[in-house]
């Protein structure tokens, strides 16, 4: 078999149907759109439904944006480091769920400035909130951040 040889099975290919050239083609006069009516007419949109309210008008508006690139930190609070570890201690996202004290890590460890912290750590996370760093430099400790350059 060659390539110029080929040809479709017989039947499968038909001829299109031309509407609307005359009453000898058997699709003359009215053009196969039937008697009267709206259809037969003008064209209608493919969203109307009949004069109802339309889906698109009765379905509820959401407002708003949700952002796919947001970040969600596992986060720990500065009053329950000060409880849970002693002068000195190093504190690690590790650590922090070895003692079950987060359970997920999500996106990351951001420690917050909840409560108040009277000894030294030092702490490494992803991200501090502005009065967790504070608190944690005013005690004599370090906060260094994971995965950014040294600080």
């Amino acid at each position: 078999m060659q390539l110029h040889e080929l040809k479709p099975d017989a039947g499968s290919v038909k001829r299109r149907k031309r509407v609307g050239r005359g009453i000898g083609s058997g699709h003359g006069k009215t053009a196969t759109r039937g008697m009267k009516g709206q259809k037969a007419r003008r064209q209608i949109h493919p969203r109307f439904e009949g004069g109802q309210t339309p889906l698109h008008r009765r379905l509820p508006v959401r407002v708003g944006f949700k952002n796919p690139n947001r970040k969600e930190y596992a986060v720990v609070n500065l009053e329950t480091l000060a409880a849970r570890f002693e002068a000195g201690a190093e504190v690690t996202p590790d650590i922090l769920m070895k003692r079950r004290i987060i359970r997920k890590m999500k996106d990351g460890l951001k420690v917050l400035g909840n409560g108040e912290l009277t000894i030294a750590l030092k702490v490494h996370a992803h991200a501090y909130s502005g009065s967790a760093q504070d608190k944690i430099k005013a005690a004599g400790g370090e906060a260094s951040i994971i995965g950014a350059g040294s600080e």
